[in-house]
């Protein structure tokens, strides 16, 4: 490969990260054709292709046969061991609650500064769909509250445009639905318990939509401190 071809790769490479690191590009996403990726960029088809095997080879990446390519997780998701010592080991919910505080703490307060219209509209989607949920005494399974919390604050993290914000708690999707699965059995039954999760969501979605970060860091931390305790 010439030097030429070789900083044109570079650049294709950097350009497909940046996009990555943005949130042009998520997870899961598929890259666009090669056509429109050399039109976008400004590269030759080759350059491209190169600049792709740069990202494969960096694991940024994955190509599917006749699919084509996809951004790939950045993080593994959590090890078999780790689930194994969460279901065993009951201790483990209050060391993971605490993580939530942290990630979902940071994540709401630069949500609050960072957050586009297209974020406000999904956060704003998200909490709807948790709060239809719970209206007027609806049976859900606790799986379904536990899906539901978890993808409110999910879009809140996203909001946050840290991608390593993001991949961290989406590396960890499994366990946190589990921690708020537990919270869900545990909480949810008790009338005045579920008053105040809908007082403190209800706070944190005002407090992120008017862009407050202090406010909604703070909101976050109270949610979690009040989980933590009341488990």
């Amino acid at each position: 490969m010439s030097k030429t071809t070789a900083q044109v790769a570079d650049q294709v490479a950097e350009k497909i990260e940046t996009l990555i690191l943005d949130g042009v590009l998520s997870v899961g996403q598929r890259l666009p054709s090669e056509r429109r990726l050399t039109e976008k960029l400004a590269v030759s088809r080759s350059g491209l292709r190169e600049g792709l095997k740069l990202l494969r080879a960096r694991g940024i990446i994955r190509t599917e046969q006749g699919k084509g390519s996809y951004v790939a997780p950045l993080l593994n998701g959590p090890s078999s061991p780790l689930m194994h010592l969460f279901s065993d080991h009951p201790r483990t919910l209050y060391d993971l609650l605490e993580v939530r505080a942290l990630l979902e703490g940071e994540s709401a307060r630069l949500a609050a500064m960072r957050a586009t219209d297209a974020d406000m509209i999904m956060i704003r989607r998200r909490y709807v769909e948790w709060a239809e949920a719970h209206k007027g005494g609806k049976a859900l399974k606790p799986q379904e509250h536990a899906r539901l919390d978890h993808a409110f604050h999910l879009a809140i993290c996203e909001a946050s445009h840290n991608p390593v914000l993001v991949q961290t708690l989406q590396s960890l999707t499994d366990l946190m639905i589990s921690s708020v699965f537990a919270s869900v059995n545990n909480l949810y039954h008790r009338p005045a318990a579920m008053c105040q999760i809908n007082k403190q969501h209800a706070s944190l979605f005002d407090a992120v939509i008017d862009k407050d970060p202090e406010s909604s860091e703070g909101g976050s931390g109270s949610h979690s401190q009040y989980s933590r305790q009341s488990v």
